[in-house]
Parts: structure tokens; sequence; C-alpha cells
């Protein structure tokens, strides 16, 4: 698998993972797949229980939308592309730690300004938690939690994005087994079923115990209620955005070799 997980906790206020990238080629095609488009493929194959075979090819067309997903044109900013491909790294994460999870596929669109991510747990024919999902790439990680993030989770605490989370769940579970969803919304989101990951980029100042206590300062005050409500991930790289711009060539790489093939 292209990721592994070494845990990580603040005894009663939050737990998590700290994440290493473990072959950044599987990663690159995952990247790829989800970048051109098939996102369902790169599911199977991460799940390992129902992999395509013979692998899907790559459609004959898109691969220059997939391009533009993993590049930085001339006046872009990239930190767009560096957030849209954490996002799906953070959907990488998740499709390997959550085990019995309906998670909503990574948006097509750089900068996306709704949910970063979403998933449903679930425990049996039951479910366990609506996880919401803000993911960060960023050089300045514990002012971008601080600023941004508790806020944001704030805010669906009180209730204010009810109507966003009620759709966005509603959707997930239609693609799932469900036969009713709708019966099961107002359970998930009333029922204190709702919970929180933080994903973000780290450098050496937070990779430590103390440094994670101070990243996370705070995480149980904006989201009262069990530990489990609050979980943190973290991915340490000393320069994160040179990181994702090679990850993203790699992957380019990848769709420039399909697009070949489909032309042969």
């Amino acid at each position: 698998m292209p990721i592994s997980f070494t845990p990580i906790e603040e005894e009663d206020s939050w737990f998590g993972t700290t994440w290493s990238i473990d072959d950044e080629n599987e990663l690159a095609k995952i990247i790829a797949r989800v970048a051109i488009g098939q996102a369902r493929v790169a599911e199977k194959i991460l799940q390992a229980t129902n992999p395509p075979s013979p692998s899907p090819k790559y459609p004959k067309s898109g691969f220059s939308a997939a391009r533009e997903l993993l590049a930085v044109k001339s006046g872009d900013k990239t930190y767009h592309r560096d957030g849209w491909v954490f996002q799906v790294i953070s959907w990488v994460a998740a499709q390997l730690s959550y085990k019995n999870a309906y998670i909503r596929t990574p948006q097509m669109i750089k900068a996306d300004k709704g949910l970063d991510g979403l998933l449903i747990e679930v425990d049996g024919d039951s479910i366990s938690k609506a996880v919401i999902l803000e993911d960060k790439a960023t050089e300045n990680p514990r002012q971008k939690i601080q600023s941004s993030v508790l806020p944001e989770f704030e805010v669906f605490e009180r209730g204010e994005r009810d109507n966003e989370l009620i759709a966005s769940v509603t959707s997930l579970l239609e693609r799932s087994s469900c036969t009713d969803p709708d019966s099961l919304v107002a359970e998930i989101l009333w029922d204190e079923k709702r919970a929180y990951r933080i994903a973000v980029t780290v450098g050496d100042a937070h990779a430590t115990a103390d440094g994670l206590k101070k990243l996370f300062k705070g995480y149980d005050v904006s989201v009262s209620g069990d530990r489990e409500k609050r979980r943190g991930d973290t991915l340490h790289l000393k320069d994160f955005r040179t990181w994702i711009d090679e990850i993203s060539n790699k992957a380019i790489a990848i769709i420039d070799m399909e697009e070949r093939k489909n032309n042969v």
C-alpha cells in the first residue's frame, strides 16, 4: 500500500495518525486514476477486496483535463493544485485507515469551496458517525487550523451548515447499499453522530509530541464531547510543495504514457 500509519494522540483531547508515504510510484498511479476520472477504480485497487481484473483502461478522452488538475500554469496559484493533490492523498489515507466506511470521492475542481471531504462510518447495519474532513496543505499548519479549520468546525457544531451536510450525507448514502437514505439523515445529524478529521502537512516543528500538542490546541474547545469526535492526521514533509510538485509530475507522466497507449 502507498501509505502507512503511526498512531498519535493527546489523552482526552484528540487522536489520529501520522502518515508515511511508502510507495510514491503507487500513490502517483492512484492520483493519476483520480485525475482522469476513475476514482471508483482507484477505490477498488486500494480496498483490494474486489480489484478490477483486468484493470480498466484509461478513457480515450480526458487526458488534457487530468493534466490540468496536476499542473500549474503560468500565473496560476500553486496552492490550488497542491490543495487538490493533498485532498486526493487524504482520500487515499481515508480509504486505508477507515475499514468500514462510505467515503465521498474527491472533488474534480481545484479550490472548491465546499466540504473538503466526507465519510460515513458504519457499524454492521447502522451508521456510527458522519465525519467531516478538512484537508490543509500549508506551510503554516497551526495558523491554518486556528484561523480556518476550527472556526469552520464550530459553524458545523452550531448547525449553521446542516443543509449542506444533509445534502452531502444523503448523496453519499445513495451511492451505498442503503435502501432508504432519507430515514437515516436525521439520526446522523442530531444524535451526536457527527465527527471531524483534520489532515494537515507539517514540518519539523510539529512532528514531535510537544509540537503536535501545540498544533491541535483548542480542538476540544471548538468540538466538545467524546474524544472520538476529534481526529487529527499529519503528513510530515520538510518541503511539501516540492514533494507535491514531484509526485504530480509522476502522475502526469503516467497519464502521458496511457495516452500514448491509447493512440497506438
